[in-house]
Parts: C-alpha cells; structure tokens; sequence
C-alpha cells in the first residue's frame, strides 16, 4: 500500500522523560525519509511541538489541526504551514481520519486516550478502516495493552478485535507496521457485536 499521510497523537507536556522526545524524533525523521506528509493537532510543545520541528527540519509536510479557542490562546506551531483551524474539538477529531493511510499513537495523556479510544471504537463499526499503530516507547502503554486485551478474554470484544491495533516499540519501524496491519473493512461491522 501506498503510505501518502498519516495523523499522529501525542503529548503536549514538555516535563515528560527525554526518551519519548528521542523516539519521537525517530519517527518524524521515518515519516519524511518515505515522504509521507504528518497530520497533528497542531501544537508548539511536547511532542507534538517536537514532531513538528522535526518534520519541518528535514523538510517534510506537517499539516496542523486546531480549534479556533486553541489559536486564540497563541497554542499553535509557528513553523507550520499548513494549518486548519476549526470550530470544536469534534470536528478537529473527524479531520484527523480524513484522508489518511494510518494513525499512529504516541504517549499522551487523556487527550491521546481520548482521540485513540474513539478511533479504535469506529474501526470496529467498519466506519474507520485504516491502520492503528501504538508506538509503546519505554512500555509507556503496558496497562492499556493489558485492558484492550483483558477486554477480549472476558468477552466484551471478539478475538478478531485484537487486529485492530498493531503495537511496536521501535519508532523506526513504524513503515513495516503500517504496511503490514491486517486489513480492515467496513464489512466489519458484522462482527462488532457479542450475541
């Protein structure tokens, strides 16, 4: 499959461990080396500052997505050129799935739990059907694994739900991840419910 852009959550603390930085860098560095143009919610700090930067840095397409109280509030990444600023963080969500090859998850806090979440809740309605991939830096998302998957044992999900996601520990290979995701459809909607 032809990987052309791909929407990536993150975190907007700058008080995080320096290792999310350092793979984060990795995986901008990836993205720009395949010429594939970064979708992100259009922040100047964290890791979604830092992806910007590095993005931006080898000369990659950035593209940010923003409410407009965000732009107000002097939130948004200078460098970036691109830039939709929109009404409500609903319609910033739905623009993040739009158009893309993939989703990509870094760590984040209960913004990028959030976004993540209803993701995977509409690739299981066969509304989303592109990849999913969890980049667990430093086993960062150990206990949402372990709850995805204690989901599935106990019945909430079906087997088939674990092919949702893909998870990897090494930014680098997030090209190999994205292309080697089980393919999704919205056909999958048949099996979304447990009767």
């Amino acid at each position: 499959m032809a990987i052309k852009k791909v929407s990536v959550y993150c975190s907007s603390s700058n008080q995080i461990n320096p290792v999310y930085f350092e793979a984060t860098k990795i995986l901008g560095e990836t993205l720009v080396k395949n010429g594939v143009s970064v979708v992100f919610g259009g922040g100047a700090i964290g890791l979604m500052g830092h992806l910007a930067d590095t993005v931006i840095e080898n000369k990659g397409e950035m593209i940010g997505i923003m409410p407009h109280f965000m732009k107000e509030a002097e939130m948004q990444h200078k460098g970036v050129e691109q830039f939709h600023f929109v009404e409500d963080m609903a319609t910033r969500k739905k623009m993040f799935l739009e158009g893309v090859d993939a989703l990509i998850t870094l760590p984040g806090g209960c913004g990028t739990f959030e976004e993540f979440f209803e993701a995977i809740t509409l690739k299981r309605l066969g509304i989303f059907t592109k990849p999913i991939i969890i980049v667990n830096i430093n086993n960062y998302y150990k206990p949402m694994i372990e709850l995805l998957n204690q989901s599935v044992d106990e019945k909430f999900m079906r087997e088939i739900h674990r092919e949702m996601w893909t998870i990897i520990e090494d930014p680098a290979e997030i090209i190999t991840a994205i292309e080697e995701s089980t393919p999704w459809s919205a056909g999958h909607f048949k099996q979304a419910t447990m009767k």
